[in-house]
């Protein structure tokens, strides 16, 4: 008995964040990505992150077996943009709840789009 092909390979996750607090503090900004991945059920292999200075925004990604999370911070904005990419049992909405507790945001916008789509013709 054959397995069919999955019909997709990965979801990826958009987040923007508007009205956060401490996207410029960055242990706080490693420690949500970190939680963020365990909380989906994701294998994390390495995390770099990198803070522009005092009042600065924060840029990161926590690479993970199943794909990645990212983050870029403008706290002049009060505002993050959020990447959570998976593939397999982890759940990118279950990350993207723990960064919406982390971050506290007053707005947030969702979008969700399936990575390698199998197509009937293919």
């Amino acid at each position: 008995m054959s397995s069919l092909p999955p019909k997709f390979l990965g979801r990826h996750v958009l987040a923007e964040f508007w009205g956060c607090k401490r996207v410029d503090d960055p242990g706080h900004v490693e420690r949500a990505m970190v939680r963020a991945a365990e909380d989906a059920g994701a294998t994390i292999l390495n995390v770099n992150l990198h803070h522009f200075g005092e009042g600065m925004g924060v840029t990161g990604v926590v690479m993970l077996s199943e794909s990645h999370l990212s983050i870029h911070s403008w706290p002049e904005f009060n505002y993050a943009a959020i990447d959570v990419f998976v593939c397999g049992k982890a759940d990118p909405h279950q990350a993207i709840a723990s960064l919406k507790r982390a971050f506290s945001p007053s707005k947030a916008e969702i979008s969700e789009h399936k990575r390698g789509m199998s197509h009937v013709d293919a």
